[in-house]
């Protein structure tokens, strides 16, 4: 496939692409698509670079998406950083039957896309990441799926089943949550047999006055349910997609650096934490207050081998970001790790753990994700270690 057109986008070299359906996506009729990719602003031959993937919002297509990159302030979440490739996508072209949000949505106009099956619309978008990935100088362990509103649906919708190839995800106001907890069978039963690989840490921000974030509960208490890694922020800033607008009502949305999470290292995923706040959904969205999920959590993996894994587990502290929230001292919360590349259990395994001067024995869940109880995080790096 080569480039229909080229250009240049804040000194950022910047190629479209026309491409026709494959049948395998599974569209009812053939479509063209395009995407573009953004190149980093300084291209080093021999050197691998982040790919963040953008999803636009039901009021724009890929042009005015490209658009809004340069204004800042305009759809901030956008707008990749320079030393990055960014891929945006597009589904305004065929939006009758493409748009990324489907199921039991906010807006709900695609009940057929409800449940766990893939769509065609999933299928085109992990193909045509899989071919950006293989024709330019991504680092394929560094993928990461941004978006607004409907595009925030589709980053989550479509990032969480894959984290085969996505690090991390990150939503602004995301307009139906419940369509990603659908996708990923958070609420209710999961079907037989149904499995996906770890999920990618998401970061999500949004309202509680914000109608779109209906059914927000779901995607939360699923996450915890299932031992997900959920990073949240919340406050009555409506349906901002403005940093500036958003700072002046919760400035810590911005607080944790997705593009420090690579794909192939584990993750601890805290649930259950003394210091989350209240989430204001479902009963509570006429709230003022802002808060947060998991917030202040941060971690440096050490050691990941077939006999032994270790991560470092500690609070943010306060010379770490501008804020006006006093950060907490310490937090109690069970700790499970995902992603684990060489410390892997199977379903039932037994594993001994130790953490500052505790020690204890655990059992692996159905999934082999091992979660050890009720442990105290401070802002002072502590040790915990699992072994066989």
């Amino acid at each position: 496939m080569n480039p229909v057109s080229k250009g240049l986008l804040c000194g950022r070299e910047i190629e479209y692409f026309h491409h026709p359906s494959e049948e395998a996506w599974g569209y009812a009729a053939p479509q063209e698509d395009t995407f573009a990719v953004i190149h980093p602003q300084k291209e080093d031959i021999g050197k691998k670079y982040p790919l963040f993937v953008v999803f636009h919002s039901a009021g724009h297509d890929i042009h005015s998406c490209i658009g809004c990159m340069p204004w800042i302030g305009n759809h901030d979440i956008y707008d990749a950083p320079p030393e990055t490739f960014a891929l945006v996508l597009d589904c305004w072209a065929n939006k009758k039957t493409d748009w990324w949000w489907g199921g039991d949505s906010a807006f709900g106009a695609f009940p057929e896309r409800n449940g766990t099956a893939p769509q065609p619309v999933e299928r085109r978008c992990v193909d045509t990441i899989l071919w950006v990935c293989g024709h330019f100088a991504v680092d394929t362990d560094r993928v990461y799926a941004v978006g607004n509103s409907m595009g925030g649906s589709g980053a989550l919708g479509i990032g969480m089943r894959h984290g085969e190839i996505f690090a991390a995800v990150k939503a602004n106001v995301p307009a139906g949550a419940r369509h990603a907890a659908a996708r990923c069978a958070l609420a209710g039963e999961r079907p037989e047999g149904f499995s996906i690989p770890d999920p990618p840490i998401v970061v999500d921000y949004s309202a509680q006055n914000d109608g779109w974030s209906r059914g927000h509960e779901v995607l939360y208490r699923g996450a915890q349910a299932h031992k997900y890694p959920l990073i949240g922020f919340f406050g009555p800033f409506g349906h901002a997609n403005n940093n500036r607008e958003i700072f002046r009502v919760n400035d810590l949305i911005h607080a944790f650096d997705i593009t420090a999470v690579r794909k192939n290292e584990a993750y601890p995923v805290f649930t259950g934490a003394s210091t989350d706040d209240p989430i204001p959904w479902p009963d509570n969205c006429e709230s003022e207050a802002s808060g947060q999920v998991n917030g202040f959590f941060r971690w440096n993996v050490e050691q990941d081998e077939t006999r032994c894994f270790a991560v470092a587990l500690r609070l943010l502290r306060q010379d770490e970001w501008d804020s006006r929230v006093r950060f907490p001292g310490e937090s109690t919360a069970d700790v499970s790790v995902r992603r684990l590349q060489c410390f892997r259990l199977a379903p039932g395994e037994e594993f001994t753990w130790e953490y500052g001067g505790q020690r204890g024995v655990g059992r692996a869940d159905a999934e082999g994700v091992p979660t050890v109880e009720r442990l105290c995080v401070t802002q002072t790096p502590t040790v915990l270690r699992l072994t066989r």
